[in-house]
């Protein structure tokens, strides 16, 4: 904005110079050319002697055709006025600066500018006359008021005046806009991103326009609202983690005192196998905890590896069920499961990982399944609607989700019921790993109603089957969307 003020008021000035300067300019044309017509008198601007000078300056100040538009006055060698062609009496104490300055002057003549004693401004004229030897024997001197050429300078420099008025005007109003509108909520976006970026998720800003800035300052405070909810997730997970963690150290750690205070004197059989039960048990749900978590870890760096092969997917459903059946039956819950009697394809995938995948959605349906509730699972393979994937569905009738936490099951640290155990992170990890394949899990619930989760899995392909067993297909070390 300086720079641009800067530069108009430099225009304008040198605008007003170039005008004062071509009127001035156009002034001393005027003079000199009427000036020129000493030469029909004074020739060369030379005359014999003084009273030559002044019978001739006499005779040409008489006959001069210019007396409406200016006055002209001989000047005799020692720098007084001797006629006038206004035929008035002249002032003894008139200024001939321009009369000294010519006498000295190579050229021979001088201009001058400035204000006389009757208070008109004027420019002057004079040209000196010498004599043969060059001897200043007098001076012609042409006087013209410019208080009409000043009112006209002054009109122009009114007028490049106000122009560059509303040139600033017109660059500052929208510049000041511009400030208010883009500058200041930019400066404000800024400020509020780095009180974000140090934690302080609490930090909103008011939209003030309906424009993109408004548009960046919404998003801008969804995003701190999402951080807000991730932050708080995450302390959630931490929490529930550490809980997930104490509860079966606390116990292994019990255990192994019991045993180790009783090693003294003779345990009896049946609380010895008890508490080795415990411990195992116990040591086996602390170990899924951790791998989940290093599951998880490896998902989030990217680094998550599948050892593909050809399998039977039916198989390794199958297994997980029969691992599962016995905890359904011990919480008194029905978990149903009739393998289909025809041959389905062959699906391409990680063999462990898939197993991973069944375990968490079919124990996730038990541990929400209350007592006496069931949980269906069914595999379909449709070629005619769907050739290219295994459809696999788990349902429960449990407690369901609500809409509001439907959308949100499948994040990270996300848990929609805390009154269950869980870490919160076994759907993320599930997705991830149905993403690796290629595949899908969908989820669809109710509230009070239970929840149903479709499970989509490619099957072997014709470009897959040169590929070797126990490695990866290319692109499956990725995430989705790199």
């Amino acid at each position: 904005m300086l720079v641009t003020v800067l530069i108009v008021i430099f225009i304008a000035t040198g605008l007003i110079y170039a005008t004062v300067y071509l009127f001035n300019n156009e002034v001393e044309r005027d003079l000199s050319a009427v000036s020129s017509e000493l030469n029909s008198v004074f020739e060369n601007y030379k005359a014999d002697n003084s009273t030559t000078f002044t019978s001739g300056a006499r005779q040409y100040i008489e006959n001069f055709q210019y007396k409406q538009k200016m006055e002209v006055m001989a000047i005799n060698s020692a720098g007084r006025i001797l006629l006038t062609s206004t035929g008035f009496s002249y002032d003894e104490n008139e200024n001939l600066t321009d009369f000294e300055i010519a006498k000295s002057s190579e050229e021979g003549y001088a201009f001058w500018k400035g204000r006389i004693g009757s208070g008109e401004n004027v420019m002057s004229l004079t040209r000196i006359i010498t004599n043969n030897n060059g001897s200043v024997i007098g001076g012609i001197r042409y006087l013209v008021s410019v208080d009409e050429v000043n009112r006209r300078i002054i009109i122009i420099s009114a007028i490049i005046v106000v122009s560059s008025l509303l040139i600033l005007f017109l660059i500052i109003m929208p510049g000041s806009y511009f400030i208010r509108s883009i500058v200041a909520p930019v400066r404000e976006l800024s400020e509020t991103a780095r009180k974000i970026a140090r934690g302080d998720f609490s930090t909103k800003l008011e939209r003030h326009y309906n424009d993109e800035i408004g548009d960046l300052s919404d998003a801008i405070n969804d995003m701190a609202k999402d951080l807000e909810n991730t932050d708080q997730m995450k302390n959630d997970f931490i929490s529930r983690v550490s809980h997930e963690l104490r509860t079966p150290l606390t116990a292994i750690k019990g255990w192994a005192e019991t045993m180790q205070l009783s090693g003294r004197r003779k345990l009896d059989r049946r609380t010895f196998d008890k508490g080795m039960d415990v411990i195992i048990k116990e040591s086996a749900r602390l170990t899924g905890i951790v791998e989940e978590l290093l599951d998880f870890s490896r998902i989030q760096t990217g680094r998550m590896v599948l050892l593909n092969e050809k399998l039977d997917i039916l198989a390794e459903l199958d297994e997980v069920v029969y691992m599962l059946r016995d905890r359904a039956v011990s919480e008194g819950k029905h978990l149903l499961y009739d393998e289909p009697v025809e041959v389905f394809p062959a699906v391409y995938g990680d063999r462990n990982r898939l197993k991973q995948v069944f375990i968490n959605i079919i124990d996730n349906a038990l541990k929400y399944t209350p007592e006496g509730g069931v949980v269906a699972i069914e595999v379909k393979y449709k070629k005619e609607e769907d050739p290219d994937n295994i459809i696999i569905t788990i349902t429960d009738t449990g407690c369901g989700i609500s809409a509001e936490d439907l959308p949100k099951v499948k994040e990270k640290f996300y848990k929609a019921n805390q009154k269950v155990n869980g870490s919160g992170i076994g759907l993320a990890v599930a997705d991830e790993i149905m993403n690796l394949h290629k595949g899908r899990l969908d989820i669809e619930s109710g509230v009070g109603v239970g929840t149903t989760v479709t499970l989509t899995i490619p099957i072997l392909r014709e470009s897959q089957k040169i590929a070797q067993p126990g490695l990866s297909q290319p692109g499956l070390y990725e995430q989705p969307g790199k």
